[in-house]
């Protein structure tokens, strides 16, 4: 059993790497399989995935920082993005993220937190980003205009309430960019939707 101090220790070496580190990086400051299979059995840490263990003890917004170290090429988009424009009151059971589609899929392998990807053309990534804060962390996220155009593209596939809320929560938003909405529906093809389920309420 640890005592306070070898806990504390631990706690600051986790502190200098946003609390996620990797199996190189724990050996890197001379912890090995042993010492991890401690950490585990004690539930200082957890296992995210092959290779990556995120200290549980103290990290307020823990999941983001996790996304935001696994995933440092992803924009949250989605029921994401609609939760934190407030268009849908429903807070996601999964992370989406938007990551180019020629990433590896063993990449987005993991058990905790629970996400959802959308593989993007590399061209179409960055269209719309912009930056957020969850839970005290920036992240990575789409405005409100490339957001309400996924949805679009995505309509098929979505609960009929929260996208209908959504779309309703966008056309009543006083920070809804007109301009920017026709521009990014050009740019993923769904001009017509656009025309046919948000320009009758403009």
């Amino acid at each position: 059993m640890l005592d306070l101090n070898a806990i504390s220790a631990l706690r600051n070496i986790f502190s200098d790497y946003q609390y996620i580190m990797t199996t190189a990086e724990l050996q890197a400051e001379k912890l090995y399989y042993a010492d991890i299979q401690l950490m585990l059995k004690e539930g200082l840490i957890e296992k995210i995935k092959r290779g990556y263990y995120h200290w549980v003890e103290d990290t307020i917004g823990s999941e983001v920082l996790i996304i935001n170290r696994l995933f440092p090429d992803a924009v949250l988009c989605m029921e994401t993005a609609l939760f934190y424009y407030r268009y849908s009151d429903r807070n996601p059971a999964q992370w989406n993220l938007a990551l180019n589609k020629n990433v590896s899929k063993e990449r987005t392998k993991m058990d905790y937190p629970f996400i959802r990807v959308y593989r993007m053309e590399p061209s179409l990534l960055p269209l719309g980003e912009t930056t957020g804060e969850i839970d005290f962390t920036k992240v990575r996220i789409y405005d409100r205009d490339r957001t309400i155009c996924d949805v679009l593209r995505n309509m098929n596939k979505m609960d009929k309430e929260v996208f209908n809320k959504a779309i309703q929560g966008y056309v009543n938003d006083t920070k809804k960019n007109i301009p920017n909405l026709m521009r990014y529906a050009k740019e993923l093809r769904v001009q017509k939707r656009v025309r046919e389920l948000i320009g009758v309420w403009l």
